[in-house]
C-alpha cells in the first residue's frame, strides 16, 4: 500500500505546530532539575518550589477547553498566535523574576499561553491533512513533541549547571519571535462552526478543571483528607457534573456530548488520561531516583533518561505510518503492556547501588511503549470526528491529557509517601519501587481503555472515495 505524501504547505503546518507544541511541552518539565538552583538563588521554600511547577500545570489544564472554544469562535490561527505571544511575554517575566512569588505568577501566565497553543496545534494540523495522511502526520507530530518529556529535565539541568537558570525562560523569547511570523505566513486561518460562544460552558469547564487539578496537586502536601483538598475535589466533581448537564441541554455546546457516543473518541480520551498519568508519574520519579537515589547531578540525571527519550523520537513516526493498516488498538494496548511491564521491571531492580546499564533495557522498552501509544490515541480521537468538531475534540483530548498528568503525579506521590521519603537514598528507594508499581497499575487503565479503540480497518484509507470520507468515521472501522 502506498502512502499519500504530505504537500509542502502541509509540511510547513506540521513543522510549525509541532515546534510550538514542543516549546510549551518543554516548560512542563524543564524546571524539574533546576529546583535546587532556584531554591538557593531565590531563597524559595519547599512549597514555593512546588508551585513553580504546579502554577504552570494548573493554568495549562484549566484553560485548555476554553482556548479550543475561543479558537473555533475567533479564529484558530489568531488564538494560536496570541497564545504564543502570551507564552513569550510570561517567559520574559519569569526570567526577570526577583523572587519566588514573581516566578510563580509568571509560570501561571505561561501556562495560560500554553493552553492556547497545544490544542490548537492539533486542530490546525488535523484541519489541513486528509484522512489518509492524518495518522502519519500525527505520528511525526508526536515524534517532535515527545522530545519534551526527556529533554525538559536534561535541558533544565544543563542550563542550571552551566549558566543561570534564567536562561531556561529567556530561550523561549527568540524562538517565539521566529515562530510567529512563520505561522502568520505559512498557516492558513480557519474557524470552527459559526456559533455563539458558550459562556456557561466556558465558566463551568474552567471551574471544574481548577477544582480537580488544585485538589490533586495539593493533596499530598495538605493531605488527602484535609478540608482544602476535599473542598477542591468536591467542587471539581460537582462542577463537572453540572457542566455535562448544561452541555447536554445547550443548543450550541462547547463540547457536544454526542461525541462521547463515538466509541473511538471516548476510548482514545480515556486511554490518554491513564497513559499520561502513568508516563508523567514515572518520569517525575525516575529523574529523582537518579538524583536522590544514586547521587547524580541534574544534567547527568537528564542524560540517564535519554534511552527512554530517544524512543519518543524514533517510534511515533513509524507507528503513524502503520495505524491505517492495523488500527489504533494494537499500538495502545501493546504499547501500554510494554510500558507497564517495564515499570514492574524497574521496581524489581531499584536499589541505590544498582548499575545503570541494568536500567537501560526497561527504559528503552517503556519509551517504545509510550511512543507507540500516544500517536494512536491522537489518531483515535481526531479520526473519530468530522472537521467542524476538530477543535472541540483537540480541546477535550488535551484537557484529559493534562488532567491525567496531574492525577498520575498525585497518585504516585501518595504511594511513594506511604513507604518512602527523602531522608536517604535507601529510604527514597523504599518508596520509589512501590511508586513504579503504581505507574504499572495506571498503565492497566490505559490498556483497558485501548481495547475499545479501533482495530484493523475494513478498507485501506487510501481506497475511501471522497463521498465515503464524509461518512461518520466509526463506519469505516472494523474491530477485531
Amino acid at each position: 500500500m502506498t502512502h499519500e505524501r504530505l504537500t509542502a504547505s502541509q509540511r510547513w503546518v506540521l513543522g510549525l505546530t509541532a515546534i510550538a507544541a514542543l516549546l510549551v511541552g518543554l516548560d512542563t518539565t524543564v524546571v524539574a532539575t533546576a529546583l535546587t538552583t532556584l531554591r538557593l538563588d531565590l531563597g524559595a521554600s519547599a512549597e514555593e518550589l512546588e508551585w513553580t511547577v504546579n502554577a504552570y500545570t494548573l493554568s495549562f489544564a484549566v484553560l485548555l477547553l476554553t482556548a479550543a472554544a475561543l479558537g473555533d469562535r475567533f479564529g484558530r490561527r489568531r488564538v494560536f498566535v496570541a497564545g504564543l505571544g502570551v507564552f513569550a511575554l510570561a517567559s520574559a517575566g519569569c526570567a526577570l523574576a526577583p523572587d519566588a512569588g514573581w516566578l510563580i505568577a509568571g509560570r501561571a501566565v505561561q501556562g495560560a499561553g500554553a493552553a492556547a497553543v497545544m490544542p490548537l496545534a492539533l486542530t490546525l494540523l488535523g484541519g489541513v491533512v486528509s484522512a489518509s495522511t492524518r495518522a502519519r502526520a500525527l505520528g511525526m507530530f508526536s515524534a517532535v513533541v515527545g522530545v519534551s518529556v526527556p529533554a525538559g529535565p536534561l535541558l533544565g539541568g544543563a542550563i542550571a549547571d552551566g549558566t543561570s537558570w534564567r536562561w531556561i525562560f529567556w530561550l523561549n523569547v527568540p524562538l517565539v519571535a521566529v515562530l510567529v511570523p512563520l505561522v502568520l505566513t505559512r498557516v492558513a486561518p480557519s474557524r470552527g462552526p459559526r456559533v455563539r460562544l458558550d459562556l456557561p460552558g466556558l465558566l463551568l469547564s474552567a471551574g471544574a478543571a481548577l477544582g480537580l487539578v488544585w485538589g490533586l496537586v495539593r493533596a499530598n502536601t495538605a493531605g488527602w483528607t484535609a478540608p482544602e483538598t476535599l473542598l477542591a475535589l468536591g467542587a471539581g466533581v460537582v462542577l463537572t457534573v453540572t457542566f455535562l448537564l448544561v452541555e447536554g441541554r445547550t443548543e450550541q455546546p462547547m463540547l457536544p456530548l454526542r461525541l462521547f457516543g463515538i466509541r473511538a473518541f471516548t476510548a482514545g480520551n480515556a486511554a490518554i488520561f491513564f497513559l499520561w498519568a502513568s508516563t508523567f508519574g514515572s518520569v517525575f520519579f525516575m529523574a529523582q531516583f537518579f538524583q536522590v537515589g544514586q547521587s547524580a547531578g541534574p544534567f547527568e540525571a537528564g542524560l540517564r533518561l535519554m534511552p527512554w527519550g530517544a524512543m519518543t523520537v524514533l517510534v511515533p513516526r513509524a507507528v503513524g505510518s502503520l495505524i491505517h493498516k492495523y488500527g489504533e488498538r494494537p499500538f495502545i494496548v501493546g504499547g501500554m503492556v510494554l510500558h507497564g511491564a517495564s515499570m514492574v521491571w524497574i521496581a524489581v531492580l531499584a536499589a541505590p547501588d544498582v548499575a545503570y546499564w541494568r536500567m537501560v533495557a526497561p527504559l528503552i522498552l517503556s519509551g517504545i511503549g509510550v511512543a507507540a501509544a500516544i500517536p494512536a490515541t491522537q489518531s483515535a480521537v481526531l479520526g473519530a470526528v468530522t472537521p467542524p468538531d476538530l477543535g472541540k475534540a483537540s480541546g477535550a483530548y488535551s484537557a484529559l491529557r493534562q488532567l491525567g498528568g496531574a492525577f498520575g503525579v498525585a497518585a504516585v506521590v501518595a504511594v511513594f509517601a506511604a513507604s518512602g521519603g527523602y531522608a536517604s537514598a535507601r529510604v527514597f528507594v523504599g518508596g520509589f519501587a512501590p511508586a513504579m508499581v503504581g505507574c504499572a497499575v495506571l498503565a492497566v487503565g490505559a490498556i483497558l481503555a485501548g481495547v475499545g479503540t479501533p482495530g484493523r480497518r475494513m478498507v485501506p484509507a487510501a481506497q475511501v472515495t471522497a463521498p465515503a470520507a464524509a461518512t461518520p468515521p466509526e463506519t469505516l472501522r472494523a474491530s477485531r
